[in-house]
């Protein structure tokens, strides 16, 4: 979920980059941003830092079971590359 302190913070800086002329229509503008800052964002595919963190965490996971089954590949590999390996 995107933060909304964050998106009011950024809309408030936008509306302060208005020149000096148009600050009648600060609060306006300001609120035009924040609206158009929202409604981009929302289109976008994102995930929390939650989601993020737990998805990682899971292919760390996944990363040690393969390498784990690599090694093991190997050993067995090495085995049967014996002289005198039984082959069946």
């Amino acid at each position: 979920m995107i933060d909304l302190k964050n998106l009011d913070d950024l809309a408030r800086k936008l509306s302060d980059l208005v020149p000096p002329g148009l600050k009648d229509a600060r609060a306006d503008l300001e609120q035009n941003f924040k609206s158009t800052l929202q409604a981009g964002l929302g289109k976008l595919d994102l995930v929390t830092r939650e989601e993020f963190e737990v998805q990682r965490a899971v292919l760390l996971r996944t990363r040690e079971k393969l390498d784990a089954m690599e090694r093991a590949l190997t050993v067995l590999e090495a085995k049967l590359a014996e002289p005198g390996a039984s082959k069946n």
